[in-house]
């Protein structure tokens, strides 16, 4: 595989594009500016201990995801890239009323059986009282108990992203703005047209989102791959270092996270439905807001500096799209990340450039394969 070019300059394409262009691969990005890319919106969080998925195969990717991690901010750091965002800062999964409290033990459990397997990003489980988990984040509310998951992550999207394209580039990479379309000859991908330009490639690579179904489209494939509008809040603490401040989860699937020095994000709506209507609503950041000071309440006083929306790519089974495309051998997808984007993203991009390779892959991805549901 000599040329390939790739669609989509989010997470998942970037990292597409850095492990094939470290390979030799000779890549080519193309992306244009789109309202709500969910990259530039979401905020990552990797925390295999956390997660209350009662899906098997995400519960698998989430654990390669973090082994993933593992070995790429320190390869990114040894190309020159070293501003990701990417930082273990624990998580706290936090109980607001005595049902929740009651399935706390039930978590510790399931967690302590992932790390028993061999799963990272667990390390310390402890259950916490109210005042220990407020002396760990200043701005908690009261609330009835938590587990304590030491070894969870967070990263910055817009970080990560430039820095794996940073890397690619680096290596070889290649970067056009403009749509990509398609190019058929005898039925079959042959690279793709950018404006007046012809770009030539051996294999393509479908990462554009919740936009992914598009392109499909002129082949006269329909893929269900559809957008869902989340509203997210970045505010900032001028008076808190907030940096080490732990992952705030709830049962509600809400959550509170810092980054460095004093920014604070609040998230986020699951707008099914919504279609790419890029707006603000007032029914939107009344939720978000309200389900951060119901566990935050310190966060009252903090500035909101913005509130951003981002478009998720929705599959029906909730589980990522990756892999070749019946038919159609030298054309690759890679979506349907939904809310779990930037935590699954570098890791599923890692995959698809082995499966463009023709590499063994590192674990089992006949769930994600997108002819479980596709049709023609």
């Amino acid at each position: 595989m000599r040329n390939v070019v790739v669609l989509g300059e989010g997470i998942v394409g970037a990292s597409v594009a850095y492990h094939l262009t470290r390979e030799g691969v000779r890549v080519t990005t193309v992306d244009t500016t789109r309202d709500g890319q969910a990259t530039a919106a979401g905020a990552g969080i990797v925390s295999p201990g956390g997660t209350t998925s009662v899906l098997p195969d995400f519960n698998r990717l989430m654990a390669a995801a973090f082994s993933h991690y593992q070995w790429l901010i320190p390869q990114l750091a040894e190309d020159g890239q070293s501003e990701t965002g990417f930082e273990t800062v624990g998580e706290l999964l936090v109980a607001l009323n005595n049902d929740e409290q009651s399935q706390l033990g039930e978590q510790l459990s399931v967690a302590e059986q992932r790390r028993a397997e061999g799963v990272g990003g667990i390390g310390e489980l402890s259950l916490v009282d109210d005042a220990a988990a407020r002396e760990m984040f200043p701005a908690l509310s009261t609330i009835h108990g938590a587990l304590y998951i030491a070894d969870a992550a967070r990263l910055d999207g817009r970080l990560l992203r430039n820095a794996l394209l940073g890397a690619a580039e680096a290596h070889g990479l290649e970067r056009k703005s403009g749509t990509g379309t398609l190019l058929l000859e005898n039925g079959k991908v042959h690279g793709v047209q950018v404006g007046g330009e012809r770009i030539d490639a051996d294999a393509v690579v479908l990462a554009t989102g919740a936009w992914s179904a598009e392109p499909l489209a002129e082949l006269g494939i329909d893929i269900p791959i559809v957008p869902q509008r989340g509203q997210i809040a970045h505010l900032s603490m001028p008076e808190q270092v907030t940096r080490h401040w732990p992952i705030i989860a709830t049962f509600q699937r809400h959550y509170v996270l810092t980054f460095p020095e004093n920014r604070v994000v609040a998230g986020a709506t699951r707008e099914t439905g919504s279609g790419f209507d890029y707006r603000l609503t007032a029914g939107g950041v009344h939720e978000v807001l309200g389900a951060a000071f119901s566990v935050a309440d310190g966060l009252r006083a903090a500035t909101l500096s913005e509130v951003r929306i981002g478009f998720r790519p929705m599959s029906p089974d909730n589980l990522p799209i990756l892999g070749a495309i019946p038919g159609h051998d030298r054309l690759f997808i890679a979506t349907g990340h939904g809310p779990a984007g930037l935590s699954l993203g570098a890791h599923s991009g890692a995959m698809v450039a082995d499966m463009v390779l023709g590499n063994e892959v590192d674990l089992d991805v006949s769930a994600y394969l997108p002819g479980r549901f596709m049709t023609a």
